[in-house]
């Protein structure tokens, strides 16, 4: 597939970084030289110095047989005009990245398509929802939903009180068990666990599940005495902040710290929401923290432009005893260091931006990937196609690549745990957990 990236910035970049572990042909375009200089050196793609002769640009880099066209400047007037010339020059799928929802909305869609941008991303509304998700489960630090909930992976820090710790996994996940974990942090190290494999404390274990047995899941890992969230502190009024807020449950109730006096009105006359208030203070004022009921408080997230800033606030927030803490951390050299401070959830807009755009450049059937920045791997849905490797054998006969496991299906809107005597049967959509591996193997295994 051939992919042209304009924005040398935080998506594109990191889009790139995952582009780089296949064999795309991938062009980076950008009108600074210096950030194409950057990225030259660590990635497997050409890189394009833009003229102000923006058609030009375009054509020079081959934008006529361009199966995927992606913008993803700060500038989203500029992203989207420049999607419409590279679909009148002959491209197939293009991408804009936009700064407000409105664009999103169902009703807006065909005219985008007509004008020739075929979606529309808005990477506040992904990290909304991850929030908002995340905050539904306390004791979680990531969730993700298959197929609309018909299975359930859930990442969960391991401490003292699990039950399931230091007894080898073929003991725990046999073909009848309710859940299998399908991935483990432990320390810098991912592993994809093999059956002498043990649990050890302190490690991230990544469960799959169907959803009836979440209360099961919680009781096993230790995590029954965890409250349920009802109270929200959230750290900087930005748009992820606002959606957020939209986002949550209706019986969770929200403040957020704003410093900007003027962002305040302006939130104020955006939500329109009893459960939500706006609060003129900073979020690191201890006092100011007490005041407003932290000790109250269930979870606090934390959402400034600044990834210091919200490690520090979200570690005096644990101090305070808030149980539930979410960090936006946009630097992501700074992810593992928050990952060892053991903050909690972590967000980064870039990278569930990337991870949504990836999917589109598989020329298998996926419904659904992303990309796990704590475990550094990707889980993806997979729809197996009739007559595809995956359908004649048996899960523990497909002799699936080193670094890739099975952990779930959804057959006829029912969730199906996989064990390795499994038969997997065309139109089944299939969760794969892979590390350290190319995507396009998996993908050959479906088609």
């Amino acid at each position: 597939m051939k992919i042209i990236i304009y924005g040398a910035f935080a998506i594109g970049t990191h889009l790139a970084k995952l582009l780089s572990r296949n064999n795309h042909d991938t062009i980076l375009i950008d009108d600074d030289d210096e950030r194409l200089a950057n990225i030259t050196s660590d990635y497997d793609l050409m890189t394009v110095l833009a003229s102000n002769r923006k058609i030009k640009t375009l054509k020079d880099a081959g934008v006529h047989n361009t199966d995927l066209f992606i913008a993803v400047t700060p500038d989203e007037n500029f992203n989207m005009n420049i999607c419409m010339m590279a679909k009148a020059l002959g491209v197939k799928r293009t991408v804009a990245k936009v700064d407000s929802w409105e664009y999103n909305e169902a009703r807006f869609k065909e005219f985008f398509e007509e004008l020739g941008i075929s979606s529309i991303i808005y990477p506040e509304h992904l990290a909304a929802r991850d929030i908002a998700n995340g905050l539904k489960m306390s004791w979680v630090r990531q969730r993700w939903d298959v197929h609309d909930g018909a299975l359930v992976m859930l990442g969960i820090k391991l401490r003292e009180t699990c039950e399931i710790l230091n007894e080898p996994l073929k003991e725990l996940c046999k073909p009848e068990s309710p859940y299998h974990i399908v991935a483990v942090k432990r320390g810098d190290e991912t592993i994809i666990p093999r059956g002498d494999d043990v649990l050890k404390i302190y490690d991230l274990a990544y469960f799959m599940t169907t959803r009836n047995y979440i209360p099961y899941i919680r009781k096993i890992v230790g995590k029954e005495h965890y409250v349920d969230v009802k109270n929200v502190i959230i750290m900087g009024g930005g748009a992820t902040a606002v959606r957020s807020t939209v986002l949550m449950p209706e019986y969770m109730n929200v403040k957020i710290l704003e410093q900007d006096e003027a962002r305040c009105e302006k939130i104020n006359e955006v939500i329109e929401n009893e459960r939500v208030m706006v609060i003129h203070g900073d979020g690191r004022d201890i006092s100011l923290l007490v005041e407003e009921g932290i000790k109250n408080t269930q979870a606090f997230v934390a959402l400034t432009g600044n990834a210091e800033t919200n490690i520090l606030a979200c570690l005096t927030a644990k101090r305070l005893g808030v149980r539930k803490t979410v960090a936006m951390v946009e630097n992501l050299d700074y992810v593992s260091m928050a990952e060892s401070l053991d903050i909690g959830t972590i967000i980064n807009k870039k990278a569930l931006a990337a991870s949504y755009i990836y999917q589109m450049m598989l020329d298998a059937d996926v419904n659904n990937i992303r990309f796990l920045m704590t475990a550094n791997a990707d889980v993806a849905e997979f729809t197996a196609q009739q007559g595809s490797r995956v359908t004649k054998k048996r899960v523990f006969e497909l002799g699936l690549p080193k670094g890739a496991t099975i952990g779930g299906l959804v057959r006829h809107g029912e969730g199906i745990l996989v064990s390795g005597g499994t038969q997997i049967e065309a139109g089944d959509i299939v969760v794969v957990f892979c590390h350290g591996i190319n995507m396009d193997k998996l993908e050959k295994f479906f088609n």
